[in-house]
């Protein structure tokens, strides 16, 4: 059954980067034709919603990241909290490579971007920048270029990524949430503490998981909090174990139903929102500017050195092993992979450079991020077609070999 979830995660994430793309595509396009100036107002623009006395005034912008996005990170949450318990995370053996890979993957791309900004004299907050993995473009560019090549490797990935997201989201508690309002925040704790006892002692209907976590949102808005948390411990306190009525899993049920929204709705509306950069204007000086080359850098250089060097490491000193019948060449391929940040990286830079859509900070994460993943996606289908190929060749030449 663990197989059998992990798969069918791979074939819709792997479905929805090509959905992703194409709302990037879209982005651009808009950001820089005559309906530009319309796009950049509809983002900025204020929405209020109303349900009873609960009262929320926010812009367009800010929903997507606060609302669309805190969808996306339940859903995180869930399959981080299954993938623990009954899934690939929950045999330690299987671990070691992927997790020290992905702390390979955090922390040289930092570094990277450390080492730009201080050569290049650039603002240092933007270092979280290019820690994040964009699993759906990951996937969906390895499913194209990886035909062929062990399912080990995408098992890999995956564990990676997800690693990458708690890493992500642990970054986002500990640097994204200044200025708390405690009150507000003090419900929530208490509304999860309830949740929990309740869902640990009976069965507990869809409709109240839906109001809960509807509430647990609003009031973490209104503590200041970034949505991502609460998001991510709501999943937590969501029944893994079958019911006993119907043998069926609240979790599983949940992941199941979220994940066609969160692929081809939420995160490609959130690419549509924060991909759109307009070129009008843009200078060479701020094409190359030092957070635009330290995001791209970090991305692109960092995250193969960080992860290819890291998982070298654990088999060499035995705390790993390669993942099963992959060559070297493949795991690089796949480390050059993790360098897609995308929708992630785009969702830190919002964070760290808090402001308006189209100011100079958020045109030049855009820039970063874009360039860096862009190249990413184009050395590593490279190199894994090349792999590919390589396997193809030598899998023919002993076909022949043993005919002979």
């Amino acid at each position: 059954m663990a197989r059998k979830i992990t798969l069918d995660f791979l074939k819709t994430e792997a479905a929805s980067g090509m959905v992703l793309g194409l709302a990037a595509l879209a982005a651009l396009i808009v950001a820089n034709s005559p309906l530009a100036p319309a796009y950049f107002a509809w983002l900025k623009s204020e929405h209020i919603l109303q349900v009873g006395p609960l009262l929320l005034e926010l812009m367009i912008s800010d929903w997507i990241k606060e609302g669309l996005m805190a969808v996306f990170f339940l859903v995180v949450g869930l399959e981080i909290k299954y993938e623990i318990l009954k899934g690939e995370l929950s045999d330690p053996r299987q671990l070691a490579t992927p997790v020290l890979a992905a702390l390979g993957g955090m922390i040289a791309p930092a570094l990277v971007y450390l080492a730009v900004s201080g050569l290049l004299d650039g603002p240092h907050g933007g270092w979280p920048i290019p820690l994040a993995t964009d699993i759906a473009f990951a996937l969906a560019v390895f499913a194209v270029a990886a035909r062929g090549l062990p399912s080990s490797l995408r098992v890999f990935l995956l564990t990676l990524a997800i690693v990458d997201d708690l890493g992500a989201i642990a970054l986002i508690a500990v640097l994204f949430s200044s200025g708390v309002d405690w009150v507000p925040l003090a419900w929530v704790a208490g509304l999860l503490a309830v949740a929990a006892l309740f869902a640990s002692r009976r069965r507990v209907a869809a409709p109240f998981w839906v109001l809960g976590f509807g509430l647990v949102w609003y009031l973490t808005v209104l503590a200041g909090l970034s949505t991502s948390l609460t998001a991510v411990a709501f999943a937590l306190i969501v029944p893994v174990a079958d019911r006993s009525d119907d043998q069926q899993s609240p979790l599983k049920e949940a992941m199941h139903d979220l994940h066609p929204y969160v692929a081809y709705l939420v995160l490609p509306l959130f690419a549509f929102a924060k991909a759109g950069v307009s070129f009008a204007g843009l200078s060479l000086e701020q094409a190359f500017a030092p957070l635009v080359l330290g995001i791209a850098l970090g991305l692109f250089v960092g995250k193969q050195i960080g992860v290819f060097g890291f998982a070298w490491l654990a088999s060499a000193l035995k705390i790993g092993r390669r993942p099963t019948d992959a060559t070297w060449l493949e795991l690089y391929g796949v480390s050059l992979l993790c360098g897609v940040g995308f929708t992630m990286s785009l969702f830190v830079g919002i964070l760290a450079f808090p402001g308006a859509v189209d100011s100079v900070e958020q045109v030049e994460v855009k820039l970063g991020v874009l360039a860096g993943s862009f190249l990413s996606v184009v050395l590593g289908a490279s190199v894994l077609a090349l792999a590919t190929r390589r396997r193809k060749i030598l899998a023919e030449t002993a076909t022949d070999t043993h005919a002979s």
